[in-house]
């Protein structure tokens, strides 16, 4: 009977070693999500300024032709959106290397 109990004690704490992460990879792990949460904070700012930029555009119009003022503030937000949605994509790649 010690033996089988001394049998699984070694056993339980092999699987408890193994399933503890290293220093280096909890360093890894954490470099992976620094990296995605900066590129959610850049994706955030290029939304913003796009917003911005898009509204800058709306109020330079002089009235004369607002369809094409609108156009163009609406191509700005769909460009800017893309970019955004791309930098997202991209800090769910790095979550993902984890």
């Amino acid at each position: 009977m010690k033996t089988i109990l001394s049998s699984m004690t070694a056993l339980a704490a092999v699987f408890a070693f193994t399933a503890c992460d290293s220093k280096q990879e909890q360093v890894r792990e954490k470099t992976l999500e620094n990296k995605a949460d900066n590129l959610e904070n850049k994706a955030d700012l290029v939304r913003k300024q796009g917003e911005a930029a898009a509204d800058s555009i709306e109020k330079r119009d002089p009235g004369l032709d607002g369809h094409s003022t609108e156009k163009a503030a609406e191509a700005t937000r769909d460009t800017t959106e893309k970019q955004a949605d791309a930098l997202e994509n991209q800090a769910d790649a790095e979550r993902e290397k984890k």
